[in-house]
């Protein structure tokens, strides 16, 4: 087989990429047990001891901001927008309980809770509030 000098040079380069990769991954004992530390911990009930989480109740703006500002500021796929009146109306007519009952549950494209799976009922209700204020 005839080798050109392209053949040896794609050859030199590889050897170096290859190398330069072994090289600069950092291979210390602490490096290498962070990098094949488990993702996670299994504990069969009794093992482990119970942690509860603090009950901290998030403000309607602090659950808009994070969960529903994405789609309700703009108006994503017919979501009614913060704070536009027009948008709101005809859900209103309908009454807050079952404005409310849709954002919890899901309606059409809302997801349940805005896919805010932590938070309370009683969060996303102060969520639509924060957005319907001073309608």
């Amino acid at each position: 087989m005839d080798f050109s000098f392209r053949h040896y040079l794609f050859a030199i380069l590889t050897g170096f990429a290859v190398a330069g990769t072994a090289v600069a991954t950092d291979m210390s004992n602490e490096a290498i047990a962070e990098r094949i530390k488990p993702v996670g911990n299994l504990y069969l009930e009794g093992e482990a001891p119970v942690v509860e989480v603090a009950a901290d109740h998030r403000s309607g703006e602090a659950v808009y901001n994070t969960f529903c500002a994405a789609c309700h500021t703009s108006g994503v796929m017919g979501s009614p927008k913060k704070g536009v009146a027009s948008d709101w109306t005809e859900r209103l007519a309908k009454g807050k309980d079952v404005l409310a009952d849709h954002a919890i549950n899901g309606f059409n494209a809302m997801p349940a809770k805005g896919s805010c799976m932590d938070c309370s009922d009683e969060e996303i209700v102060a969520a639509i509030d924060h957005m319907i204020a001073g309608l």
